[in-house]
């Protein structure tokens, strides 16, 4: 799905009616368990559950997913939140 066609309100909305996605930074807190993909992965789309040490996307919304550290140290971006 290509969204050149909207504009940045129109894509926010869009995106905060998959909520489980972990695209919406205030989704995810500390201690949530999460599926991620990690940059290693990204062309396999293998996902990786771990729990939420930090979050490292600064920004409200991210289209490819909230980029966290797991309490292992791995880092990549929320691909699913599993339970807050």
């Amino acid at each position: 799905m290509l969204y050149s066609n909207f504009n940045k309100g129109d894509y926010n909305r869009m995106i905060t009616q998959n909520d489980n996605r972990g695209q919406i930074r205030s989704n995810i807190s500390i201690g949530t368990t999460v599926d991620v993909v990690l940059k290693k992965d990204q062309r396999t789309d293998t996902l990786t559950r771990g729990v939420v040490k930090r979050l490292l996307t600064n920004s409200a919304v991210h289209h490819r997913g909230i980029k966290v550290m797991l309490e292992d140290g791995q880092v990549g971006r929320v691909q699913a939140i599993i339970s807050k």
